[in-house]
């Protein structure tokens, strides 16, 4: 028989008999780079597909046994001894990738697309964006028109080295905060676009009225930058009154908030994806500090002080120091010794030694797994913390600026 013939045939035979020598190495290089993190010798490999193929071989060989004294055995078993050693790389391959401890929570850490990341300095960043229509939440009455289009149009600026869960969290917390939602609900893909889910403000008023006092608005000088959650003193005649500003509005509010809601009157149309332009137009928040001037604030005072308060015509408004915030003190000694606080996620080709820096001091973390508990919490704060670190953690660190960055940069991902 010619030789091309033979060489088809014995391609043909090896494609037949190594199916199963394949399968067994690659299950088996699998299997033993994912429990021990070894790899299967190939030497072992060749010994483990030529015994599997003998066997089918020699069954092929009772039937005809002309084909051991042929040239296509030759190329048969090049052919079994290639798929098998093809399987078993793939299988060690995917041994090695895949993660240890394989969790609906380490699954839920699913992260952005690098394509959507900014760079900002250091710090990546990534703008979330809705898509598809505002969905009112079900046992609660439908959004507003203007608030379905103020949800619609805004855009929100996030850490991007957060897992999606945590975004959707944060989202969440600040559409809440800004909007005043009695709930919400976020869902982020990959590509940093956002379904929301909302229900509108329901007794946005009364639940902000601490127990024991009462709502008055007054009208008066509105300190700019007044903000809803101000402690300010009231001098109304002979008395100083206590009281929390509950809302602010003025005259230049009103207009800010005018020229922000024109939309042009043309017929110019626009594509689906709707207007850049008017997305551009940032949303006014109910919980943005006032621009100041003639306006009016409702307070929460206590009750007693209701009745001096409305017959007062003309009350002035004096805002209280809260003091210097303790954080902010804090993180202020720390820069003073030229010290740095990062966050970052460690990342799988971490330096073990560069893990065990000495200058550099592991402050909180939150562990991958099974140690990590729900959505907003599993922080192990130090010196709760007893391992080392692994791959997928999340920590804060402190120490000198240099070595602090040296160490994000060998350590996080």
């Amino acid at each position: 028989m010619a030789l091309p013939v033979e060489v088809l045939l014995g391609i043909y035979l090896g494609l037949l008999t190594g199916i199963v020598p394949a399968f067994v190495a690659g299950s088996l290089g699998f299997l033993v780079r994912y429990f021990t993190g070894v790899t299967l010798p190939g030497f072992g490999v060749v010994v483990l597909a030529l015994s599997i193929a003998s066997v089918q071989g020699g069954l092929l060989g009772l039937i005809e046994p002309t084909i051991a004294q042929s040239p296509r055995l030759l190329v048969a078993v090049l052919v079994v001894l290639m798929l098998a050693l093809y399987a078993h790389n793939q299988g060690d391959k995917l041994g090695a990738e895949l993660p240890r401890r394989l969790s609906l929570t380490s699954i839920r850490q699913r992260t952005l697309s690098t394509d959507v990341v900014e760079l900002v300095g250091t710090m990546g960043r990534v703008t979330v964006r809705p898509t598809g229509e505002i969905h009112d939440m079900e046992g609660y009455p439908p959004l507003s028109p203007d608030l379905r289009r103020s949800l619609k149009n805004g855009s929100w600026r996030l850490p991007a080295d957060l897992p999606l869960s945590e975004l959707e969290s944060r989202l969440e917390e600040r559409l809440r905060t800004d909007h005043d939602l009695a709930d919400v609900s976020v869902t982020i893909d990959e590509r940093a676009r956002a379904v929301i889910t909302a229900a509108p403000p329901s007794g946005g008023l009364s639940k902000r009225i601490p127990d024991g006092r009462r709502a008055v608005s007054i009208a008066t000088l509105v300190p700019t930058g007044l903000a809803r959650g101000d402690e300010v003193s009231i001098r109304a005649g002979e008395r100083t009154l206590s009281a929390t500003v509950l809302s602010a509005r003025t005259e230049i509010d009103d207009e800010h908030a005018a020229d922000e809601s024109v939309v042009p009157d043309d017929e110019t149309p626009v594509p689906d994806g709707g207007d850049p332009a008017a997305d551009a137009v940032p949303a006014p928040k109910p919980s943005a500090a006032s621009a100041g001037g003639i306006g009016r604030v409702t307070v929460a005072v206590a009750r007693r002080d209701v009745k001096s308060l409305l017959e007062t015509e003309t009350p002035k408004l004096v805002v209280r120091s809260r003091g210097t915030s303790r954080e902010f003190e804090a993180f202020a000694l720390v820069r003073r010794a030229e010290h740095a606080i990062r966050r970052l996620t460690v990342g799988s080709s971490a330096d073990a030694d560069a893990r065990d820096a000495a200058d550099v001091t592991v402050l909180a973390a939150r562990r991958q797994g099974s140690e990590t508990g729900g959505r907003r919490s599993g922080w192990v704060f130090a010196p709760g913390i007893e391992r080392s670190l692994e791959p997928g953690d999340e920590v804060f660190v402190a120490g000198p600026e240099a070595a602090t960055d040296e160490f994000v940069e060998a350590v996080a991902r």
